[in-house]
């Protein structure tokens, strides 16, 4: 059993000032895998102090040198990638060849990403006679849900350090140990005391107490929109910048000259990904209702032919969900998906047969379903799929911004031409074409209740970023 009972504060491992054990659980057996200490508001305050001190000092580092540290993490981080895959494993029960392949990659690929963005940056630019400066915003909370344990964290902490601001970060206290892992690499690396602190804990006694810290100068939030909202109130006292990545129900338009097979499968696999534990997923499926019936036999082959597993087996796709709490509420969104008229096409309720324990869930296709379905309105956070069918591609854009959420959307056509039109008039932060993939040099962030801010790429950078105009700089 792991057990990591520290936080990483000031550059040293230190004890917390109030010892409060709190166990990890195996996803996939029900069983304690580890143990962390919670934390409080004094070690928020103790790290918001180191951080504060190392902000004066580490902030005025040239770029040259800021690019040898991070190039030295990341050397750290492919050093240990297996076994920070394994702890992602671990810690939330994600596939171990999509923890290697997907989630250690993604989490890789924001620290090599703003390397490129800051060797060519440019903090100083002239409008005129007046300079414009771009300066570290100063101390960044940062605080991190278990779903993408480690992507989630380096797309925060990665630019903050990039850009010459100092970090106290709280991973999520379901996902832990990967985290903690990173601590050792950056801590290995020689980034300077205070830059970097950890301060494991929940969102009422560490994550609100990050938020409300008078010393914080900007907090980043990923996680549900509830949550969200609790982390914008507490940072408005102090008017910090606040950051946020919420939650999602993005739509997938299907139109009439898609490939209905090719577009209905991709998009059930998009919808499960993670386990159905992805912000972005497209969870609502929208299909003209002449191809309803070809729609339905795609979607449920897809999920029925899936292979459900353990965590550890390569040859898994889907695993089992973080928690008994998310298991609970993704049964009982089945439940009321049944309740309210859906047409179940395939899953249902229950563990998967051959599964006696663990938190796996059985792919789930819903159809029929109306906008008042809470399936249809409701971030459910697991395989589940709700199909609606429409009758014009004005119905069909009508159904798809018909929603609180705005993170993502998928359009699917017979050209990128009539896909691209429709994506335009779609509300959200980002619109994927034709099965195009990820791409995280991008700006990533959302519409609406999804958040407010960008991640990734240069967008993501300048969010650690303040603006300064100094008039009369230079001569006229």
């Amino acid at each position: 059993m792991s057990k990591y009972t520290k936080f990483y504060i000031d550059g040293a491992w230190v004890e917390p000032s109030k010892p409060h054990l709190h166990n990890v659980v195996n996803a996939a057996t029900e069983e304690v895998s580890g143990q962390i200490s919670l934390g409080s508001a004094e070690d928020v305050d103790r790290a918001v102090r180191a951080a504060r001190r190392a902000f004066e000092t580490y902030s005025k580092t040239s770029v040259e040198y800021r690019l040898g540290l991070l190039q030295k993490i990341i050397d750290g981080y492919v050093a240990r990638r297996e076994e920070l895959s394994q702890a992602m494993t671990l810690e939330m029960g994600t596939p171990i060849t999509f923890s290697r392949n997907i989630q250690s990659a993604m989490a890789l690929f924001h620290f090599e990403e703003v390397l490129r963005v800051l060797k060519s940056y440019e903090f100083e630019k002239y409008m005129g006679t007046t300079l414009i400066r771009r300066e570290p915003i100063g101390v960044c909370g940062a605080i991190t849900p278990w779903n993408w344990p480690l992507s989630q964290v380096t797309a925060k902490i990665a630019p903050a350090i990039a850009a010459g601001c100092t970090v106290v970060l709280k991973p999520s206290e379901i996902a832990p140990f990967s985290s903690i892992l990173l601590a050792e690499i950056i801590h290995e690396a020689g980034v300077p005391a205070g830059v970097f602190n950890l301060v494991n804990g929940d969102g009422p006694s560490v994550g609100e107490a990050i938020a409300g810290h008078p010393g914080i100068d900007m907090v980043s939030f990923t996680g549900s929109t509830r949550a969200g909202i609790r982390v914008a109130k507490a940072a408005a006292d102090s008017v910090k910048r606040v950051t946020q990545e919420l939650g999602g129900k993005s739509p997938n338009i299907i139109l009439p000259s898609a490939d209905i097979e090719k577009a209905v499968s991709t998009g059930v696999m998009a919808c499960y990904i993670n386990a159905g534990q992805s912000c972005q997923a497209p969870t609502r499926m929208l299909v003209h209702r002449s191809q309803r019936d070809a729609a339905l036999e795609y979607a449920r082959k897809t999920a029925e032919g899936l292979k459900i597993g353990l965590p550890s087996d390569t040859e898994t796709q889907l695993g089992p969900l973080v928690s008994k709490t998310q298991f609970d509420k993704v049964q009982d969104l089945i439940v009321s998906g049944i309740a309210e008229g859906a047409t179940l096409v395939c899953g249902g309720t229950g563990r998967p047969e051959g599964f006696e324990k663990g938190y796996f869930v059985r792919p789930t296709v819903f159809a029929d379903v109306t906008a008042e379905m809470r399936v249809t309105r409701e971030e459910i956070f697991g395989p589940v799929l709700a199909i609606q069918f429409y009758d014009s591609e004005e119905e069909a854009i009508a159904l798809a911004n018909d929603t609180d959420y705005g993170l993502a959307g998928f359009v699917q056509a017979g050209s990128t031409e009539e896909a691209s039109k429709v994506a335009n008039q779609i509300r959200a932060g980002r619109v994927y074409l034709n099965g195009a993939t990820v791409d995280r040099t991008v700006p990533f962030g959302g519409y609406k209740h999804s958040g407010n801010g960008r991640e990734y790429g240069v967008f993501g950078f300048e969010e650690y970023l303040e603006v300064k105009a100094v008039l009369g700089a230079r001569a006229a």
